[in-house]
């Protein structure tokens, strides 16, 4: 393969690196192909890129080739064109959640973006624009996510206080951090209370001092996300609602798709569509099926039809008065 066809040696350098972060281990024949040059070049680029300070390291065996390891410092990174913008878009989502994480995502954000090529550029900043913070969103120090991250990966306990009140310190097994509706939370087990645990990390101030070393257990369900919303539902460890029930709504089901967003829906003929909803309570669980503004029927199991009615004696009184 004549080398002339090639890119330039920049150009050249920056492909290999890109290909190079992609994934582990690179044979050497798949890299030259991947890169339209010989292995020759190959050797070459990589001993170039050595000397710039990565640590790439060569595999031998039949299918030898080389592998980019983590160095003790971070030295230039380069990024693909989706790759990019899906950095500048992860930012931007975490510019949006407040706090001294917001403040650092801004800053690294601003980095990328002035080295962004100016297309790139353009479109992270409409994704930029686009971001909307949720509401109730609040603030983490970017320091303490990162410990708590370490202590999940190093498997040992973290030792903190919670929410500025009096008492002794906290001690638990972090296992899975996690992100919902602005707020972060830690999923933890604490064995002094041999249980499962939630805690929001906006409110825990950590000690430097971490603890013991402890063996990973498994999340009730096997799913932390659906735990983690069973516990705000109040329901079980499926992270489905505690009151479920279903109703025959006067609507087609084409007409109620948009609206039934949490729950199941099926025809029931006649124009008609059978709804099944869930809620932290009976009585919320009435009031969702009266939302449809339509007639409704054949509402179960039994609790349902008696908070039903209920909601119906008060409506009545309500009007009456």
């Amino acid at each position: 393969m004549p080398e002339s066809s090639s890119p330039s040696t920049s150009r050249r350098l920056l492909s290999l690196l890109t290909v190079l972060q992609s994934r582990r281990d690179w044979p050497a024949t798949v890299l030259a192909g991947r890169l339209d040059v010989s292995e020759r070049t190959i050797r070459r680029d990589v001993d170039r890129l050595r000397e710039l300070g990565y640590e790439i390291d060569a595999t031998r065996g039949p299918a030898g080739g080389y592998r980019l390891r983590a160095g003790a410092q971070l030295p230039p990174v380069a990024f693909g064109d989706e790759q990019a913008v899906a950095v500048a878009v992860a930012l931007r989502l975490a510019a949006s959640s407040g706090g001294p994480l917001a403040e650092a995502a801004e800053e690294a954000l601003s980095v990328i973006s002035r080295l962004l090529p100016a297309p790139l550029g353009r479109r992270a900043q409409r994704f930029a624009v686009e971001a909307v913070a949720p509401a109730g969103a609040v603030g983490v120090d970017p320091g303490v996510i990162g410990a708590i991250e370490s202590a999940i990966s190093d498997r040992e306990e973290v030792r903190f206080d919670y929410g500025g009140a009096e008492g002794p310190v906290r001690v638990t097994e972090p296992h899975h951090l996690l992100w919902r509706s602005g707020r972060w939370y830690l999923l933890a087990f604490t064995a002094d209370r041999d249980g499962w645990r939630v805690y929001r990390v906006d409110r825990m101030r950590l000690k430097t001092h971490r603890g013991r070393p402890f063996t990973p257990r498994e999340v009730p369900g096997g799913d932390p996300v659906r735990y983690l919303e069973g516990r705000f539902r109040g329901g079980d460890d499926s992270g489905g609602w505690p009151c479920r029930g279903e109703i025959v709504v006067e609507a087609s089901r084409e007409e109620l798709e948009p609206y039934v967003v949490d729950g199941t829906l099926s025809d029931a003929g006649g124009g008609r569509a059978r709804v099944g909803l869930g809620s932290w309570s009976w009585g919320a669980l009435a009031a969702e099926c009266l939302r449809f503004d339509r007639p409704i029927a054949d509402a179960h199991p039994a609790a349902l039809r008696d908070a039903l009615a209920e909601a119906a004696r008060r409506a009545a009184a309500a009007a009456g008065a």
